[in-house]
């Protein structure tokens, strides 16, 4: 049987839904279970139960400091070994991405997959195109960002779910291999022209007092992540290609733009919900 991890999560969820698409047998494991899933809460580590699992894709655990998603991380592969499971997937960073604010939990991640003595095979996910457009900002006559000229080489999330998918149903011929799985770069400009109106570029400072103005609730650990990926955007770090993601899917790739435009519209002032 294969787990995926985080099933009630966006890359979860749609993971989950690309393997019953293909009639794969697969559940989901959640701190939050629903129908027909197993309960699953990585920082509960005495509760960790994963008998009869035969494949463990692991959705990466963020959304925390280093140390407890590296923890959460440890005691679910700690759970594989001793409980049987024959093959590991974990979904990383793509390897552009290593000086990004959340890099190192994920290349943690990785070392710990390789000594932890299982099968394995790891997909370096690109950045998601849903993500680059809804951190545009819209003001009164167009969008405003942190991006520049920069492009990014986003993907839209439901092809890396496919991708996924794809790997988790048949890992055997795919033990060891570590995945690129970026998309087509895309700039704000782009966006903004597909939308109709103008784009202008922020400077980075002032992205940080907006974010800290602007979001009351931001962690401390998500500040320096989201200026991190500005950042690296706008000088040029993530707007390399590679063949890995559509040779993994047998087909073209989604059009990142289409999906960061629909991304952008949804966050427009007046846009229904």
């Amino acid at each position: 049987m294969i787990l995926v991890t985080g099933a009630n999560g966006n890359l979860g969820s749609a993971t989950l839904a690309a393997l019953r698409a293909r009639g794969v047998a697969a559940t989901g494991g959640s701190r939050t279970p629903g129908e027909g899933m197993r309960h699953l809460d990585f920082d509960d580590h005495v509760s960790l139960d994963l008998a009869g699992v035969s494949t463990l894709l692991l959705i990466s655990a963020g959304y925390a400091e280093d140390d407890q998603v590296v923890g959460r991380h440890a005691a679910v592969l700690d759970a594989a070994v001793r409980d049987g499971v024959r093959h590991v997937v974990y979904t990383s960073l793509t390897t552009a991405g290593d000086h990004l604010g959340f890099a190192l939990a994920h290349r943690a991640t990785e070392h710990l997959v390789r000594a932890s003595g299982l099968p394995w095979t790891i997909l370096r996910n690109g950045l998601y195109a849903e993500l680059f457009g809804g951190l545009l900002m819209w003001a009164d006559d167009g969008i405003e960002s942190a991006f520049g000229d920069g492009a990014l080489a986003a993907v839209a999330r439901e092809d890396l779910a496919d991708a996924a998918a794809i790997v988790a149903a048949s890992p055997a011929g795919r033990s060891g291999h570590i995945y690129d799985l970026v998309g087509t770069p895309i700039t704000a400009g782009q966006v903004a022209d597909r939308l109709g109106v103008p784009h202008r570029a922020i400077g980075l400072g002032e992205y940080r007092r907006r974010l800290l103005d602007a979001t009351p609730g931001l962690l401390a650990f998500q500040l320096p992540m989201l200026a991190s990926i500005a950042t690296g955007i706008r000088h040029g770090f993530l707007d390399g290609t590679a063949p890995d993601l559509t040779d993994l899917l047998g087909r073209p790739a989604r059009d990142p733009l289409v999906t960061a435009v629909a991304a952008a519209s949804a966050t427009r002032p007046g846009a229904s919900a």
